[in-house]
């Protein structure tokens, strides 16, 4: 890979940012032109390839590259329809190489911190309302995490909703029949599964729907839900 060729490619895409010169990963996505390929042959950092293309190391520039990297995560969870799991952001990376590496996420933050930023970027927005209702179970769960121990986050289980008369019931568990069944020998109506939410977070996740439907609730864990809390509910199938 030529220098001058770096050089003229830093100085475009800054004009086509309006002149600012892009930090590596977005650089990387827009020309093809990796890190490899100056990194300790001409320049031991990306601030001194931006000096000598005529620019001063942009303080802001993280900032730029966080923005762009939260408008490829939303188009990402358009795309799926859901938050995309480690794996999925690993797999998109290597089927399209303008999307960021795994790595550039984990720099922004941890996947709640994520999910508040993209919340936050959302509201200049009207059409990612169906983003935000994605990302908020996201960022309000893990707000808890804090609380749980490592070995819990990891432990995957279930949150569920079960119905037993006309009222519904939302809790977690590691075995849904199980729990089906030490219910349905305390209780005098039958007991029927309605859906069950696969998570790595089952505190913070049960902790969410609680929330969400707290005007709701009618005793303990029991709550009297619409028609439309239910289909609500049924829509994630992993969180």
């Amino acid at each position: 890979m030529d220098k001058q060729h770096i050089i003229d490619e830093i100085k475009r895409t800054a004009e086509k940012n309006g002149g600012v010169p892009l930090g590596t990963e977005r650089f990387f996505a827009e020309t093809g032109i990796c890190k490899s390929d100056w990194f300790g042959k001409y320049w031991a950092r990306w601030g001194d390839a931006l000096i000598e293309a005529g620019y001063e190391p942009n303080k802001l520039q993280g900032s730029y590259e966080d923005e762009w990297v939260i408008e490829k995560l939303i188009s990402f969870i358009k795309e799926k329809g859901k938050y995309p799991a480690s794996g999925d952001l690993r797999l998109k990376a290597k089927q399209d190489n303008k999307f960021p590496s795994h790595n550039v996420f984990s720099r922004i933050g941890k996947k709640s911190e994520l999910a508040r930023k993209i919340i936050e970027y959302c509201k200049s927005r009207d059409d990612l309302d169906d983003v935000v209702e994605i990302c908020k179970p996201i960022a309000v769960a893990n707000k808890s995490e804090s609380n749980i121990s490592n070995q819990e986050q990891l432990d995957i289980g279930y949150v569920y909703l079960m119905k037993s008369g006309r009222y519904y019931k939302i809790g977690r568990t590691d075995a849904i029949g199980r729990r089906e069944y030490e219910l349905g020998i305390q209780l005098p109506d039958k007991v029927i599964t309605v859906h069950t939410i696969k998570t790595d977070d089952r505190v913070g996740i049960e902790a969410y729907w609680h929330k969400r439907f707290q005007d709701r609730r009618r005793n303990g864990e029991w709550f009297e839900l619409s028609a439309e809390d239910v289909k609500a509910f049924k829509r994630r199938k992993f969180m």
